[in-house]
């Protein structure tokens, strides 16, 4: 039997995968370690985006229901306190918060000075809304920056610990004076070992960045287009407002 199928069927060989990560030497060990830490931290906020994601969705369709349905735009500011996770009814509570107080400290907007006023208060509207949008995409977009730090940093990672393994193993073979196919693959196996860690860290790192991203976007012009609603909403009711009280002074 040639001497590589009898290496084949050896002990060193046939070693699992644990008994190779042991037999490592202590920089490929260390570099494993740092690449186990990717890998949890890395699935941690892979399950808790999953799961906020979730309930952002649900919140934000029984939140729009109940925004489509509803005539009285008083009643849903007072239902937006049992949505704890929807964006969309976060950006409603502040921008008609704004709204509410901006009237207040221009008076009353049913008088003939409304139509004059609406501007200032759809700016300010705007701005309160477009403030919480910003700050629930920072909250949507949190810890995407560690799953692009995996993608992107673990594959040479496990690289480095691959070439210190490799570099050990030559010194091994150097210092005994052999380099016979049972001296040296023993070593770059371990080594390799690195490698392919730093690649099943990074791959699912950079799959769900990806998907994250891209669902994050969509929620961003969901938002987007619900802040132009709710200035369109609150501007028609000034307006309406405005017309009536000016068809009262005319009569």
């Amino acid at each position: 039997m040639p001497y590589a199928l009898q290496f084949l069927g050896s002990d060193v060989f046939g070693t699992d995968i644990v008994q190779m990560v042991y037999n490592a030497g202590p920089m490929v060990k260390f570099v494993l370690v740092l690449l186990l830490f990717f890998s949890v931290t890395s699935w941690t906020i892979v399950f808790m985006k999953l799961r906020l994601l979730k309930r952002f969705r649900e919140e934000n369709e029984e939140f729009l229901e109940l925004f489509s349905s509803s005539r009285e735009i008083g009643r849903v500011y007072l239902e937006t306190k049992t949505f704890k996770f929807s964006p969309l009814a976060k950006i409603f509570r502040a921008g008609y918060a704004e709204f509410s107080r901006t009237k207040t400290l221009q008076g009353n907007p049913d008088d003939s000075t409304a139509f004059q006023s609406q501007q200032p208060i759809m700016e300010n509207v705007q701005r309160a809304a477009r403030k919480t949008l910003s700050i629930q995409s920072g909250r949507l977009e949190k810890g995407l920056t560690f799953l692009a730090t995996t993608g992107n940093t673990c594959p040479f990672i496990g690289l480095f610990g691959t070439v210190w393994g490799i570099m050990t193993s030559f010194r091994a073979i150097g210092m005994k004076g052999s380099a016979s196919l049972g001296v040296v693959a023993p070593g770059i196996a371990e080594a390799l070992i690195a490698t392919a860690a730093g690649l099943a860290a990074a791959i699912p790192a950079v799959v769900a960045f990806n998907y994250f991203n891209r669902r994050i976007r969509s929620s961003q012009i969901e938002m987007g287009s619900f802040i132009s609603d709710l200035t369109n909403l609150i501007e028609r009711g000034l307006l309406k407002r405005a017309s009536s009280e000016r068809a009262r002074g005319d009569l």
